[in-house]
C-alpha cells in the first residue's frame, strides 16, 4: 500500500520565544564577558613581561653599579695612601705640593659617595618594581580565576540552553491520507490513519527540535545517542473524511513537547558528565514556553523512506486519536497499537557512592541519581565507579521500578594509600596532619604534558627524583600550627601587619583582622592552617625540624609535582575530567566548593597515599637563594578547577598571604 506523502511546514519561528532568546542571550553574554576578561588577561601578560624585563635591566645596572663600587672603593683607598704618604714627605719638606693628591683623594670620596647614592637609588626602583610586579601577578591570577570560572559558566549555560531547546513545545497540523483496506472496518481505517499521522507529526517535530539547535553542527552527528523523546499534550481531528476510492483523509492538530535524558547532554556537547549533575543551580531562568501559533500543510514534502523511522515516545496513553482540550495532559501513543509492545516505563535508579556512572544495555545515562523511561523488556544494568566493584544487574522492566545499587569498594583500589612503615609516624605528639608517607624515587614528565595548561607549565622536561622521600600525607593543620606558636610564641607576618587577604567578588582583599586563627570562614583543627606566608611556613618547618631531630623542609617544585601525580600522567590522580565531589575547589560539586577549605583527608588520597594534592588549598613550595618569588601548587577551594591540575603554576611574592593558601612540608632521609 502506497501512503502519501505527509506535508508540513514548520518554520523555524515553532522554536522562537524569549526563553529561548534568554538562553542565547546568557551563552552570548558569558562569551563576551570571557573575551574581555581574556583580553584584560593578555594585557596584563603584556605588562608583567615589560616590567620583568624593566626589572631585569634595573637589577643589571645595579650589579654594574655594585662592581663598580669595589673599583671605586679600591680607587679611594689608594688615593689616601697616596695623599698620606704625601703628608708624610711634607713634613721632612715643606715646600712639596699636595694638592694633586688632596685633589685625588676628594674626587675618589666624592665618586664612591654618588656611587653609594645610586645603589640605594637603585635598590630603590627595584623595590618598587618588584611592588608592581607582586600586584601585577596578585592582578593576573585574579583575572585567570574569573576567566576560568566564566568558561565553567559558559558550559553550564550551554547545557541549560541545550535541555531547554530539547523540551520545547509546538503544534503542528497535519494531513495524512491513506488507503483504507479491504479487509478492515472504516473504523479501523480511521484509527490507523490517525494513528500514522501522530507518527509522523512527533518524527518530524524531532527533526525539527534537531534542526533547530543552537548547536546543531555539533549535536547532530550524536543524533542515536541523544535519546530524544516527544510528548503528545493534546491533539485533536480539525476535520476527516472517506473518499469514494476507499481513502481515508485527516487533519490533525497536534500539540507536543520534547523531552530528553538529561544525563546525555553532556556527552551530546562533549563536556564533563559533572555539569550534568544534580549539583549546582542553572544559569538560565526556568523555562515556561508556550506557543499559539498552529501551522499547517504546505511546502514541504518527504518521502516514504525517510518517515519510516520511529521515535520514542514518552509516558503515552495507548488509545485512538480523539478530540482533546488545549488544557488536557492525556497523550496519544501514535506508534504502537498492542498494549504491552514497546510500552514506555519509568526506571529510577539510585547508589550509594557519589561520581558513578549508570550503563543501560551498554549505553551510558550519566550518574545516580537518575530518573528515565524505557521500553518495557530486559534490560541490563550496570553502576561503575573507580576503586569499586561495578553493580550490574538484568531486570524484565513491566511497570515503574527503582534501584538501589550498592557499590562494595574494592580490596585494593587506587584510592587507598600506598602502606608503608612510615606512614603512621608522626613527627611530634599528636599534631594534626604530621604523619608522613614514602615517596619512592623515579622518573617523570613534569609540565603540561596534555597541552591544557599555562605558559609558564611548559616546555614539558622529563625529571628524574634520584632517591625516595617523607612528605607529609596532609596539608600542616591548624591544630598543629597551634602547637608550634604555643611552644615558641611565633606571631605571623598577617598577625604583625596588614591582615590577610580573602577574595571579594572575584578581587583579592585584605582584611586586618585576618589570620590563620580567624581566616574568614569556620575552621577546626583539623582544617588546613591559612593566611600563612612562606616565611611563616618555613618557620614551622624549622621548629618541627628541632622539635623531631629530623630536616622538615617546604618541597621544591619537582618534588611536589612529582608527589602529586603519583605516576599519572593526566590532570588530577584520577583521569582528565575534574569529576563531582572529588576533591574541594570552585565549581567541583562538594559541599566546600566556593565556600571554604575542608577539613584534611576529607577527599581519597593519590595512589602515594597524598591527601589534597588537588584543591583545598595552594601549598608553597620552596624557593632557591636566587629567587625572588615563590611558587604555590595544587589549587584551592574558591579556584577554578582548571587550575587544580598537578601542573599549574602561581607565582606569589613570599610575605603574599590568603585563606587559600597553605603548606605541607617534605623530611629529608
Amino acid at each position: 500500500m502506497r501512503i502519501a506523502p505527509l506535508s508540513l511546514l514548520i518554520s523555524a519561528s515553532l522554536f522562537a520565544s524569549s526563553a529561548f532568546a534568554q538562553d542565547t542571550a546568557t551563552v552570548s553574554g558569558i562569551e563576551s564577558e570571557i573575551s574581555i576578561k581574556q583580553a584584560e588577561y593578555d594585557n596584563s601578560t603584556q605588562i608583567l613581561e615589560k616590567h620583568l624585563k624593566e626589572e631585569s635591566q634595573l637589577q643589571s645596572q645595579l650589579d654594574l653599579l655594585r662592581t663598580r663600587s669595589t673599583e671605586l672603593d679600591k680607587e679611594k683607598n689608594q688615593a689616601l695612601d697616596a695623599m698620606n704618604e704625601m703628608y708624610r714627605r711634607l713634613i721632612d719638606d715643606p715646600t712639596i705640593d699636595i694638592s694633586t693628591a688632596q685633589a685625588r683623594y676628594q674626587q675618589a670620596v666624592v665618586d664612591h659617595k654618588q656611587n653609594k647614592d645610586d645603589i640605594a637609588m637603585q635598590l630603590a626602583a627595584i623595590a618598587s618594581h618588584r611592588k608592581d610586579i607582586e600586584q601585577i601577578r596578585v592582578a593576573k591570577h585574579t583575572q585567570l580565576n574569573t576567566l576560568e570560572s566564566l568558561k565553567e559558566q559558559l558550559t553550564t549555560a550551554r547545557v541549560e540552553r541545550l535541555r531547554n531547546e530539547f523540551t520545547r513545545e509546538g503544534t503542528l497540523e497535519v494531513n495524512h491520507t491513506i488507503n483504507c483496506k479491504r479487509t478492515e472496518t472504516l473504523a479501523a481505517c480511521e484509527q490507523r490513519g490517525q494513528q500514522m499521522g501522530l507518527q509522523k507529526a512527533t518524527k518530524r517535530f524531532v527533526d525539527q527540535i534537531f534542526a533547530n539547535l543552537t548547536e546543531e553542527r555539533l549535536v547532530e552527528p550524536k543524533r542515536n545517542m541523544a535519546g530524544a523523546q516527544v510528548q503528545i499534550l493534546s491533539s485533536h481531528v480539525v476535520n476527516s473524511a472517506f473518499s469514494g476510492q476507499g481513502n481515508y483523509n485527516v487533519n490533525l492538530s497536534v500539540t507536543m513537547r520534547g523531552d530528553v535524558n538529561s544525563s546525555r547532554l553532556c556527552n551530546l556537547l562533549s563536556v564533563d558528565n559533572r555539569y550534568c549533575s544534580e549539583y549546582g543551580t542553572p544559569l538560565s531562568t526556568p523555562y515556561q514556553a508556550s506557543y499559539g501559533t498552529t501551522f499547517s500543510d504546505s511546502q514541504l514534502t518527504f518521502s516514504d523512506s525517510r518517515d519510516n523511522s520511529t521515535v520514542a515516545v514518552s509516558r503515552m496513553s495507548e488509545q485512538p486519536v480523539q478530540d482533546y482540550s488545549v488544557k488536557s495532559t492525556a497523550m496519544v501513543n501514535p506508534l504502537v497499537v498492542d498494549n504491552n509492545k514497546n510500552k514506555m516505563v519509568e526506571l529510577t535508579l539510585r547508589s550509594n557512592v557519589y561520581d558513578d556512572e549508570v550503563f543501560i544495555d551498554g549505553v551510558s545515562f550519566g550518574a545516580t541519581r537518575l530518573a528515565t523511561t524505557l521500553p518495557s523488556g530486559i534490560h541490563d544494568i550496570e553502576v561503575r565507579k573507580q576503586g569499586y566493584q561495578p553493580y550490574r544487574v538484568r531486570i524484565d522492566l513491566r511497570k515503574a521500578q527503582t534501584i538501589n545499587a550498592k557499590l562494595v569498594k574494592k580490596p585494593e583500589s587506587i584510592a587507598a594509600p600506598t602502606n608503608t612503615r612510615e606512614q603512621s609516624i608522626k613527627p611530634v605528639g599528636n599534631a594534626s596532619g604530621a604523619a608522613v608517607v614514602v615517596i619512592p624515587a623515579g622518573t617523570f614528565e613534569m609540565g603540561d604534558i596534555n597541552g591544557n595548561g599555562l605558559a609558564n607549565e611548559r616546555p614539558v622536561v622529563e625529571k628524574t627524583i634520584a632517591n625516595s622521600f617523607a612528605m607529609q600525607s596532609k596539608e600542616v593543620t591548624v591544630g598543629a600550627y597551634q602547637q608550634f606558636v604555643t611552644n615558641t610564641g611565633y606571631q605571623t607576618e598577617a598577625e604583625k601587619n596588614r591582615g590577610c587577604a580573602y577574595y571579594l567578588n572575584g578581587e583579592p582583599v585584605w582584611e586586618a583582622n585576618l589570620n590563620w586563627r580567624n581566616p574568614g570562614f569556620e575552621q577546626g583543627s583539623d582544617f588546613p592552617a591559612v593566611c600563612l606566608t612562606y616565611n611563616d611556613a618555613k618557620a614551622y618547618a624549622d621548629w618541627l625540624s628541632g622539635q623531631t631531630g629530623q630536616r622538615y623542609r617546604l618541597p621544591n617544585e619537582v618534588e611536589w609535582e612529582y608527589a602529586a601525580r603519583a605516576g599519572t600522567k593526566t590532570e588530577y590522580p584520577w583521569g582528565n575530567e575534574i569529576g563531582k565531589n572529588l576533591a574541594n575547589c570552585g565549581w567541583c560539586g562538594s559541599e566546600w566548593s566556593n565556600q571554604s577549605a575542608a577539613p584534611t583527608g576529607t577527599f581519597a588520597p593519590n595512589a602515594f597515599g597524598l591527601y589534597d594534592t588537588v584543591g583545598n588549598v595552594w601549598e608553597w613550595t620552596h624557593k632557591s637563594a636566587d629567587q625572588s618569588d615563590v611558587t604555590v601548587r595544587g589549587g584551592a577551594w574558591n579556584f577554578a578547577p582548571s587550575l587544580a591540575r598537578a601542573s599549574t603554576r602561581l607565582i606569589l611574592a613570599p610575605d603574599f598571604r590568603a585563606n587559600y593558601i597553605g603548606f605541607r612540608l617534605v623530611r629529608e632521609r
